[in-house]
């Protein structure tokens, strides 16, 4: 199977006593080459400690490190936390930090040729220098995974409509579908009704929708399957959505059905939120994951 490549922002994570590293196309890829070890990762950190930081730790957990670029004028990433009472983090994210100034890699075209699947969300695309980067990857044989994943106001419709128009597979929660369904359909919202208009307005073949301890919706163009797993001990949500999304793409490019990746998808999205923060110390949640694959 050729690579599944993401591109995007790696921002570390600020709780008033912790940092975490994290990033959704981070915590995404670190999850697929854990689970395949064919992963790879187009990004930018500054030339500063949270920069080296990023790097040593992606290289001690063997995470490819060779298109992440550095930045000698901007900071890397950072989003200060602040978690309400059921633990959902709100962020505050800082413009003009190094994840802003993606450049296209000089080996693109081997990249693209290498690639099977891309991986991209909205937040990377806020300035024009990674927009221009990350949409040269569209286009072409590969698949491509859009994590919508909306962050105070850093989006445009225009953006969003170019990148669902690039998307194989649209991730999102469900304020970003009630957002979707707001900026480009009229009447009144409906979940299954919104998918399949997007699906019909972009051409896009499957569809996530997440809702946290509610459970996951996909569609595609003619099933749908609804699962929630229940008996979850949360400790903290942050990254789950990125964890059920690298089962959700492993498991389209395998070709399995809905139901048996919104599982598995699901479960291990389930175990995730069961450790501080979005990363696994350690590989043991990978093992029961990684025979599936």
């Amino acid at each position: 199977m050729k690579k599944i490549t993401a591109i995007g922002e790696i921002i570390f994570d600020i709780y008033p006593d912790v940092k975490k590293l994290g990033g959704a196309p981070l915590n995404f890829i670190y999850h697929i080459h854990k689970l395949t070890n064919n992963g790879a990762f187009i990004s930018r950190v500054g030339d500063d400690a949270l920069g080296h930081e990023a790097i040593s730790f992606l290289q001690k957990n063997n995470i490819p490190v060779n298109l992440i670029q550095t930045d000698t004028e901007y900071e890397t990433g950072a989003a200060f936390a602040n978690l309400d009472d059921n633990k959902i983090p709100h962020w505050d994210i800082p413009p003009d930090r190094a994840y802003d100034f993606i450049n296209i890699p000089p080996d693109a075209e081997q990249i693209i040729e290498e690639t099977g699947c891309f991986y991209f969300g909205s937040l990377a695309q806020r300035t024009e220098r990674s927009c221009t980067t990350i949409q040269s990857f569209f286009g072409g044989d590969a698949k491509h995974f859009l994590d919508l994943n909306i962050r105070q106001n850093y989006y445009t419709k225009h953006i969003i409509s170019r990148s669902l128009l690039a998307a194989d597979v649209l991730k999102v929660n469900l304020e970003e579908l009630t957002l979707l369904h707001n900026m480009f359909f009229a009447g009144t919202f409906n979940i299954a009704a919104c998918a399949a208009s997007i699906m019909d307005s972009f051409r896009i073949e499957l569809i996530a929708v997440t809702m946290g301890e509610a459970g996951a919706y996909l569609f595609d163009k003619n099933n749908s399957d609804f699962c929630k797993v229940t008996g979850n001990k949360i400790m903290d949500t942050v990254g789950a959505g990125d964890a059920y999304s690298a089962i959700l793409a492993l498991g389209y490019l395998q070709g399995w059905m809905l139901s048996k990746i919104n599982k598995l998808a699901s479960d291990f999205a389930g175990e995730i939120v069961k450790i501080p923060g979005a990363l696994p110390a350690d590989d043991l949640i990978y093992k029961q994951f990684k025979l599936s694959f």
